[in-house]
């Protein structure tokens, strides 16, 4: 596949009720064992991808090593790739716009961008991330790929007691109804693990919505049940990986 055929194929696997399941890869390599493992697309975790290359989370990464980490992964997988891309590398408009044309030159299909100010504190408002959304489709149909843009909102993440969760869904669903308008392909509510509150979020969006399997979170086939288009797992297998990585280290340097 050429990459718009790849992005139309990515859109594709987002359904309701059987959601596509992204487990979160970092380079070339744990992009290819996802892809043999039978994936049928890939997507980076941004803590993942700046952690394995000595970065903290954020933007820390710097724009052109994350570009070409993204595209070592397109040269070494058939399927399509989405990239998390923060904030999109950018505050205005402009910027955004100018980053987007540089991602999707990796051969990237897709995108997560987020509402929270990185660097900042809280979240765009709803006008100022429509904007950014705006020129970050703009930049795509300039382009000529069909962009998958996964509009992240970061309201749940931020609020760390989960029985106010329900209470943040009308400021959610406000949120997805803008994004969509200004030209989101999807829409990700990491931190919500609530079903009910998953549930009317589904219900209540057009958009496919996308949700982090973290602790406390419905299985992928309640999710599903759900109306979840896409289920990730964020910085989870990284830390899996290191974590018995480190075990297996320990073991050998033991001489055991």
């Amino acid at each position: 596949m050429n990459q718009i055929e790849k992005a139309r194929s990515f859109a594709s696997l987002h359904e309701k009720g059987a959601p596509l399941i992204l487990y979160n890869i970092w380079d070339a390599g744990t992009a290819k064992a996802a892809e043999e493992a039978g994936a049928k697309a890939v997507a980076t975790g941004s803590w993942s991808v700046a952690a394995a290359h000595g970065y903290g989370d954020g933007e820390k990464i710097p724009l052109d090593l994350l570009l070409t980490i993204v595209q070592r992964i397109v040269g070494n997988v058939a399927v399509p790739v989405s990239v998390d891309f923060e904030g999109a590398y950018g505050k205005t408009p402009e910027d955004v716009s100018a980053s987007t044309r540089r991602l999707i030159g990796t051969g990237a299909i897709g995108m997560n961008v987020e509402d929270r100010i990185v660097g900042g504190d809280g979240l765009y408002d709803i006008a100022a991330q429509s904007a950014r959304l705006s020129a970050i489709r703009q930049a795509a149909e300039q382009a000529g790929i069909p962009l998958f843009i996964n509009a992240r909102t970061d309201l749940f993440l931020r609020e760390s007691d989960r029985t106010r969760h329900p209470a943040l869904l009308p400021a959610a669903l406000e949120r997805a109804q803008a994004y969509a308008a200004a030209g989101a392909s999807g829409f990700f509510a990491p931190g919500l693990v609530d079903a009910d509150s998953i549930g009317t979020l589904c219900r209540e969006t057009a958009l496919p919505v996308n949700v982090m399997l973290l602790d406390g979170a419905p299985p992928a086939r309640t999710l599903g049940d759900l109306g979840v288009a896409r289920i990730s797992h964020g910085p989870g297998p990284y830390r899996t990986a290191m974590r018995q990585f480190r075990e297996l280290a320990e073991t050998a340097l033991s001489g055991g």
